[in-house]
């Protein structure tokens, strides 16, 4: 793709994110998102090969279908209240239908079936756009709106994603699609204490971001598309190897890793609020995800010893990746004990 051209595409990327996140009328937000959309299609079709074509393609089709039901929950909430601000949306059939069309944009279950294989069919730099920078706009509206939206739904949500993120993974070889149930699981913890506190939904997307991003780091630079070829990792970068054991551990959630401190937090509000029973859930829920997680981990950190191999299974070319820079920021994002900092 031409530079100008991807350069173009990625400054409407974050314009969009920019009019979505400072917008308070619904047609404002509605322009954001439209844009959004418009501008990650070239981005995923750009491989110019018959899966990159249908990922882009089903990814159009739900982004467009959820924005036209945004877009009628809020003339539906217009219609009844006179009022196109976003954050005085009241009436129950307009939060319902918003509640829903944010869920088929997040990729939350069980409207989720289109985010494992719109990742498969694109590159590991797009299927990392999808998971981490497309997850704002649609989380900057829940934001927004988090107050009036109907609590059980939410719940159940949040319960349902973290239920099918974790029990997919468990059947997954390919890292795109793993990394896809990972992405559903978090979003079902946000979800879970959207209600409840808007910061603490802040900080753990935050943390998701820093995890997913350090991991798709690991995976772009080893060139690893399969947990086989994780296995191989020794002869390609015995340092990237180490580095991605810590980021899975910290991906599931592992104390005293960041990715152990948003659960924990997030389970001491639901027990504060006397939510006892989802909290308990939802920490049952996630021993699903640190099952795939730690067989990863141990795919490939211990199952072969760290020497050259001989097999030729696997085409090693010469990375010309940073693997320095990689195992930089990957330790940066993922080996960063916060829990001292906690104030008792």
């Amino acid at each position: 793709m031409n530079p100008l051209i991807l350069s173009m595409l990625l400054s409407n990327l974050a314009l969009s994110v920019i009019i979505t996140a400072t917008s308070f009328h619904w047609f404002l937000a509605w322009v954001g998102l439209e844009l959004n959309t418009l501008a990650i299609i070239p981005i995923l079709a750009k491989q110019h090969h018959p899966r990159a074509t249908e990922a882009a393609t089903k990814y159009f089709i739900i982004q467009a279908m959820a924005s036209s039901i945004i877009l009628f929950s809020s003339t539906l909430n217009a219609w009844h209240t006179g009022i196109w601000d976003i954050t005085q949306l009241t009436i129950f059939p307009a939060t319902m239908t918003l509640t829903i069309a944010l869920t088929m944009k997040l990729g939350l279950a069980p409207l989720h079936f289109w985010l494992p294989e719109v990742m498969q069919g694109v590159t590991f730099t797009s299927a990392l756009i999808i998971t981490t920078w497309q997850k704002l706009p649609p989380m900057t509206l829940l934001y927004l709106t988090a107050p009036n939206l109907p609590t059980l739904i939410l719940f159940s949500l949040a319960l349902t994603s973290t239920l099918i993120g974790g029990w997919s993974g468990l059947n997954q070889t390919q890292m795109r699609k793993i990394m896809a149930y990972s992405s559903i699981a978090h979003l079902g913890w946000m979800v879970a204490i959207l209600s409840l506190s808007q910061s603490l939904l802040l900080f753990t997307l935050l943390t998701y971001i820093l995890m997913t991003s350090s991991m798709f780091f690991t995976l772009i630079a080893s060139s690893s598309k399969t947990s086989k070829d994780l296995g191989q990792l020794w002869s390609t970068s015995p340092t990237i190897t180490s580095i991605s054991l810590i980021t899975l551990v910290s991906l599931g959630g592992l104390p005293p890793l960041i990715g152990f401190l948003p659960k924990w937090l997030i389970l001491k509000e639901l027990a504060t609020h006397h939510l006892i029973p989802l909290a308990t859930a939802l920490a049952l829920f996630s021993l699903l995800s640190l099952m795939f997680y730690m067989r990863l981990t141990y795919t490939t950190t211990l199952t072969i010893s760290p020497n050259t191999t001989n097999s030729m299974m696997k085409w090693r070319f010469k990375l010309t990746k940073p693997l320095n820079t990689t195992a930089i920021i990957t330790m940066f994002l993922t080996l960063t004990p916060l829990l001292p900092l906690i104030a008792p």
